[in-house]
């Protein structure tokens, strides 16, 4: 069970209602009525808890496990420990992410603002938001139902944000439109000056950064993230777009719908990506290139031009990922009988 200091947890649910919550087909023999009262790995679990199954590198934790239930794919039911019910899904993994959201749901603090929060007078809040200690709301801001502003936030004038966003503690907003349920962690950057001047001998001259940021609905922005505002086309986080910790989003980038950004991923300015994109870890993307929809890049690339729809792509520079294989491949070879 998680530490009940810092996660308040929900149920007990029956494997009835689990299986309605996730979607779920329950396995023969189990008793639609039994109890259960959290979630737990495979290896730590207990008879009153509910795990779960995607990956066969887990097949002998699966055998082991002590959990009393188990969300898997309906080919490892017959692998199943003697007494585990199942819950069978195509996806285990989403499924049991439904069910541990209905054990630990999201906790909202009670509406209210902190008597140390400044918030200008020309800001318009929506009803039931919550504001903690320090924050800091500028002129003109709009802002939608249920929200939630972490300490010391800094929410910059004129800035909307949606119904049922959360800014982190210690987040900045400035020259930018959020739309709703937009998660924004602790420590992110959004809506600064991008990373543009004119050079010549007498040194570096700023350009204004005349743009905005445009974040759609359901977009979740890690710690320490930074998103620059546009130069003079905005910069456009796409809706349902997940990004990681770490990431820097430059000016112009125009980002699809639900594409996945991880952790230290850079994006230079004007860049486009289409929707459902995914970029591994620390992958470095070039200025003005275009990266098409379902792409998707492996960790550590560097891609320095226009990647294809539905390709995935490898290596500094990136190239087709089968490529990069065989790159890796042969230079293996060529070190080896070097050593010899």
């Amino acid at each position: 069970m998680a530490d009940p200091r810092f996660f308040k947890v929900g149920g007990p649910f029956t494997l009835a209602r689990l299986a309605e919550i996730s979607g779920s087909l329950i396995g023969e023999g189990a008793d639609p009525d039994a109890f259960f009262n959290s979630v737990a790995p495979l290896d730590e679990a207990g008879p009153e808890d509910v795990s779960f199954l995607d990956n066969k590198r887990y097949a002998e934790a699966f055998a082991k496990s002590r959990a009393g239930a188990c969300v898997v794919e309906a080919e490892w039911a017959s692998k199943a420990p003697n007494g585990m019910a199942l819950l069978m899904s195509e996806n285990p993994y989403l499924a049991f992410a439904r069910v541990a959201q209905a054990f630990y749901p999201d906790e909202r603090p009670e509406p209210g603002i902190a008597t140390t929060a400044v918030i200008d007078p020309t800001a318009r809040l929506g009803e039931d938001c919550w504001v903690d200690a320090g924050a800091v709301i500028g002129g003109n801001v709009e802002m939608g139902k249920r929200c939630r502003i972490g300490a010391n936030a800094v929410i910059g004038d004129a800035v909307v944000l949606g119904d049922d966003c959360v800014v982190g503690s210690s987040a900045s907003l400035s020259h930018c439109i959020v739309g709703c349920r937009v998660v924004i962690y602790p420590g992110a950057r959004v809506g600064q000056d991008g990373f543009g001047f004119a050079t010549d001998a007498s040194g570096h001259t700023k350009v204004p950064q005349l743009g905005r940021v445009i974040i759609h609905d359901d977009v979740e922005i890690g710690a320490n993230t930074t998103i620059d505002r546009g130069a003079g086309p905005d910069t456009v986080i796409g809706a349902g777009c997940m990004i990681d910790n770490l990431v820097q989003i430059g000016h112009n980038v125009q980002l699809g719908k639900g594409c996945v950004i991880v952790a230290q991923v850079g994006i230079s300015g004007s860049t486009r990506i289409g929707d459902n994109v995914m970029i591994g870890g620390q992958g470095g993307i070039s200025g003005h290139v275009d990266i098409g929809k379902g792409a998707q890049i492996a960790a550590k690339s560097g891609v320095r031009s226009n990647i294809p729809a539905g390709t995935q792509y490898g290596g500094i520079p990136a190239v087709p990922i089968r490529d990069w294989h065989r790159q890796v491949v042969t230079l293996a070879g060529l070190s080896k009988r070097k050593g010899k």
